[in-house]
């Protein structure tokens, strides 16, 4: 957590303000953290840049709205100030290009701003109505679809691929595992994957029901103890009990690197091992490398359900989703002709 839970005008001694911080950040998700710790990197790149001078509690409204500008335009073709401290942000590596960031990569950056501002118990400068406006006009003004976070969903038939393409032995065997129970229960995120430990796996229902239960730690929308339990059914429950058998796993992290000498270490993969993990068994399975991102597998679990006629709720209750707006947008990238719903008059 970025050293800025340093709240005014509470009257907290030492002692209180350092149970605050370890509160913060015993009580907010890796990711986010890490998130947050990208964000104060570049914004306090940019203000050196732009203003020559360190981030202020509270920001002047002037230097928020001067953030929104320079990030709510093409920088290309421009010479000026702007342009000149977007190169240094590109030199310094916090940068791609000078070409106009994503909306929701602005307004990430924003809503990381203002949680600092909330941390030290300040108003933030991005509530002013002025700028809350500027910013509404960026976004209509980009006009450009959300990119999608992979490039093609990972459908049943290509999970499929994947798993025959894995390979044998101890890696092979934790690699499905993580492929399906990754796609079967409900489409997880690689950090969701990343950070289960064998406690999370419930094992008790398996040899009579052939079912196992999954506890999620917490998600992108709910909190560790608002987390319904997931289950696995089928094959992704045979995948992930064979992993635990074959690794002897006892407890710990459910998903660990392999070394050298072919055994799991106690180290789990991170997300980024996931991600890789992924990209692999599809460079593997002839698809490529690129064909997909580890999120496939959730935008292909949710495709997948369209296809297969799955009403959205019932998909929804695995892969917790709390917009159904937002789930919606996976059933309607399903071809129209593809779509079961089209056949309704010649069912018999």
């Amino acid at each position: 957590m970025p050293n800025l839970v340093t709240p005014r005008e509470t009257n907290l001694d030492d002692e209180a303000l350092e149970a605050l911080s370890d509160l913060f950040v015993r009580g907010t998700p890796a990711n986010t953290i890490r998130a947050y710790e990208r964000d104060l990197a570049y914004i306090t790149a940019w203000k050196m840049a732009a203003f020559g001078t360190d981030l202020a509690w509270p920001e002047e409204e002037a230097v928020a709205m001067r953030f929104v500008l320079d990030h709510s335009r093409d920088l290309q073709d421009i010479s000026g100030d702007a342009a000149r401290v977007a190169q240094s942000l590109i030199s310094q590596g916090l940068r791609r290009s000078l070409e106009c960031p994503a909306p929701s990569t602005l307004d990430r950056r924003i809503a990381s701003w203002r949680s600092f501002h909330r941390m030290r118990n300040l108003p933030s400068p991005f509530d002013a109505p002025l700028i809350r406006q500027a910013r509404s006009k960026a976004r209509r003004a980009a006009g450009r679809p959300a990119a999608p976070k992979s490039a093609n969903p990972i459908t049943r038939e290509i999970v499929d691929e994947m798993c025959a393409a894995a390979g044998p032995g101890l890696r092979g065997i934790r690699d499905r595992a993580i492929l399906l129970l990754g796609w079967a229960s409900g489409g997880r995120r690689r950090s969701e994957i990343a950070t289960l430990r064998r406690e999370d796996v419930d094992l008790g229902d398996f040899d009579s029901d052939g079912i196992v239960w999954l506890r999620l730690r917490d998600t992108k929308t709910t909190r560790q103890e608002q987390t319904p339990k997931l289950v696995l059914k089928g094959r992704a429950a045979r995948a992930v009990t064979a992993w635990i058998d074959a690794a002897e796993i006892r407890d710990g992290a459910l998903f660990r690197k392999i070394g050298t000498t072919g055994r799991p270490g106690t180290r789990a993969l991170s997300p980024a091992g996931i991600g890789q993990i992924v990209k692999r068994c599809l460079e593997q399975s002839g698809r490529g490398a690129d064909f997909a991102s580890a999120h496939g597998l959730r935008s292909g679990f949710l495709t997948q359900a369209a296809l297969d006629g799955a009403p959205l709720q019932a998909a929804m209750r695995l892969s917790l989703h709390k917009s159904a707006a937002q789930a919606q947008a996976y059933y309607g990238d399903v071809e129209i002709t593809d779509n079961p719903a089209t056949d309704l008059l010649d069912k018999s």
